[in-house]
């Protein structure tokens, strides 16, 4: 009997049945829990107690619907978790996580349940079922043998204590790095803005405020200490901001992650021989279009040497500029962004300060809609609904009156929210029980203005804008029968194909011209400025890829081969082998990867950036070669292969069959100015 006095567990019966987010407490999300388990638990035992002959209907559509109530608490919870934290719900994620890992293995290693999967895929030849049922039972079949389905005896046990403890593990690198984000801030003086833009020292008093500091502060919030570093002319701020930026997760104390990561990647290690795998990332990549560690290492190795050879001649040009500047020593990374600014000033004749008046973040929505408009016919109109948070803006999705979904925006940054940009559905899409439409979310981390002015974004905040609002698209217009394959449930290194194809619309000349307003006057941008900045737009792409491919080949190593008993020192290893610039350093130092650490999503995966690139930037091609960006045609054709797929077609086929090959590096190189274009 569900309880109804919960606010989790009631019928919402509220617009689109959203969750009602102030009816409910923290305190009602354990008994929600322990209630949702009791159900599902009991929904598997009525399929692997049934008598009858397994059939799809009563074995693998019964399983996809078995944990409905369990996934409706959780989209609540973890959506609050990772945007709106608070010591309780931190206290209850720690909680829940290896009770979700034991619950998860239960499943997984029910010898009657996979019993009845067995036949159904042993028969499936006999079955009458469609193509997107033959996915869902080879997947269905596979992850649970992933899972450790066929494992025996004390290795079965061995298992699901090694998930329990990842899960308790990635909950708590997680909290680690929350905790060093939120409890750093610089305290600036006056003298400490001299030559800052406006839009930075409102940054920094609003953070400041934001802190309750008295006066304007930094943050390591990457949208306010990226242009802190910038712009800021003292060296030793610049240095102190970013060592402390770089330093996350390795402070010591009890926020450190070093030991954490050392465990994680054992018991993955550990995890993958148990079930067969010569390594963790041979276990990860099986699934993936990549396929082997050393399909990844080969991409990545192809893009590192002409990235480092860019980055190291650029290197020389900045360290010249610093002498010039009567600095001594070498280059520093806490010098590179400052030095690298005024170069783009100098040979761009372009200056962030000049930029970010015409990139408002209300008009960049604007333009994200507008785009998802012109190309798939969607119509986004604001909501007056309740939300988790103030700061949510909330929109209904419709194309030709029919709801599509809701979508939910969250774009500024607070002490409660992790670090990051990403992408979530509270709902998925779905047919199969009747048809369920999406609630998707995009969280971002943006300077939240001083009361009264605008907010305003950097270019790299805007391709984050519209990254974000690529996967919202993935879920929004999916359109398939069950959850399992469902929006972004695609292999991790086609999941980022959309949500970088969609960045490139943001460069298109008529969408920056239409809605790059000044925020002041409400001019367009000029001309002039607008070709600077498309102009400029591979600038410093041997830094960006350097910072990046070091990451990837990093957590590559650390899966490829036996599990490290010092990941500082493999992590010093790998950059010495592949001679890591001395001024750049990793994206993602190992203390502070949470893609890598968090939980297995990206772990061995980092690079699947990067293979969606060579995807995304041969994709983009074919709106150019029609000769228009948002090519009628074209736009169909992403939608009916890709966007509306979801993972209910191998990765690599649907591809082709909107793009009819498969690319190469080339188009990569070619786009990040890397190789010249032809």
């Amino acid at each position: 009997m569900t309880d109804t006095t919960n606010p989790l567990l009631s019928d919402w019966t509220g617009p689109f049945a959203l969750a009602p987010f102030s009816a409910i407490s923290d305190d009602d999300f354990p008994a929600a829990l322990e209630t949702a388990l009791i159900e599902a638990r009991a929904n598997i035992a009525a399929i692997t107690e049934n008598e009858d002959s397994p059939t799809f209907e009563n074995t693998i559509e019964a399983l996809e619907q078995a944990d409905e109530t369990l996934s409706k608490v959780l989209g609540v919870f973890y959506n609050l978790a990772g945007a709106d934290a608070n010591e309780r719900r931190e206290e209850l994620q720690r909680e829940f996580s290896p009770k979700l890992a034991a619950y998860s293995s239960e499943i997984s290693m029910n010898e009657a349940l996979f019993a009845r999967i067995e036949t159904l895929w042993q028969e499936r030849d006999m079955l009458p079922l469609d193509d997107e049922q033959a996915r869902v039972l080879m997947l269905t079949r596979r992850g649970f043998v992933r899972s450790g389905a066929l494992l025996e005896g004390d290795d079965r046990k061995r298992y699901a204590e090694i998930m329990q403890r990842l899960a308790t593990l990635g909950t708590e690198f997680t909290q680690n790095l929350l905790a060093d984000e939120r409890s750093w801030f610089m305290e600036l003086a006056e003298d400490d803005l001299k030559g800052l833009p406006d839009f930075l020292k409102d940054a920094a008093r609003s953070a400041g405020e934001d802190k309750g500091a008295g006066g304007p502060v930094v943050t390591l919030s990457r949208s306010l200490i990226t242009p802190f570093l910038m712009f800021q002319p003292k060296r030793e701020l610049r240095k102190r901001a970013y060592e402390a930026f770089v330093s996350r997760g390795a402070n010591g104390g009890k926020t450190d992650n070093r030991a954490i990561a050392a465990e994680t990647l054992k018991l993955r290690e550990e995890r993958a021989r148990l079930l067969g795998y010569p390594s963790f990332a041979a276990f990860k990549l099986e699934t993936e279009m990549a396929g082997t560690p050393e399909a990844v290492r080969a991409l990545l190795m192809n893009v590192w040497t002409p990235a480092r050879a860019a980055a190291e001649a650029d290197a020389k040009v900045l360290e010249e500029m610093l002498h010039a500047d009567g600095q001594t020593g070498p280059l520093e990374p806490w010098d590179w962004h400052y030095y690298s600014e005024k170069r783009r000033q100098a040979e761009h004749s372009l200056d962030e300060g000049e930029i970010k008046p015409y990139l408002q973040l209300d008009r960049m929505i604007e333009a994200a809609f507008t785009v998802a408009n012109r190309l798939f016919g969607l119509n986004f109109a604001p909501l007056d609904i309740e939300t988790y948070h103030p700061d949510v803006k909330a929109f209904e999705v419709t194309r030709n009156g029919e709801h599509i979904a809701v979508f939910l925006g969250d774009y500024f940054a607070r002490g409660s929210k992790r670090s990051g940009a990403w992408c979530s559905a509270m709902r998925s899409q779905k047919k199969l029980g009747g048809e369920t439409r999406p609630v998707v979310v995009n969280v971002c981390n943006f300077v939240k203005p001083e009361a009264g002015k605008p907010a305003l974004l950097s270019w790299d905040d805007t391709r984050t804008l519209f990254h974000e609002f690529g996967h919202a698209l993935h879920q929004m217009l999916s359109d398939v029968t069950y959850e399992t394959v469902s929006g972004t449930s695609v292999a991790r290194d086609f999941v980022e194909l959309p949500s970088q194809l969609y960045e490139h619309w943001m460069e298109v000349p008529d969408v920056l011209a239409e809605f790059a307003t000044h925020a002041g006057t409400g001019e367009a941008m000029p001309e002039d400025l607008l070709a600077r900045l498309i102009g400029a737009a591979t600038y410093d792409a041997g830094f960006n890829t350097v910072e990046y491919v070091a990451s990837a080949l990093v957590d590559l190593a650390f899966h490829e081969g036996p599990a490290p008993a010092d990941p500082m020192q493999k992590q010093a290893e790998v950059l010495e082998e592949i001679g890591m610039p001395r001024a750049i350093r990793m994206r993602h130092a190992t203390p502070h990867f949470a893609h890598v650490f968090s939980g297995d999503g990206y772990s061995s995966g980092y690079y699947s950036y990067m293979w969606s690139e060579v995807m995304d930037a041969d994709a983009f091609e074919a709106f150019r070669e029609t000769g228009d960006a948002f090519d009628t045609d074209t736009a169909r054709k992403l939608e009916d292969h890709i966007l509306s797929r979801g993972g209910s077609v191998d990765a690599a086929e649907l591809y082709l069959r909107f793009r009819g090959k498969m690319p190469d590096v080339d188009a990569l190189l070619k786009g990040r100015g890397l190789i010249a274009a032809e």
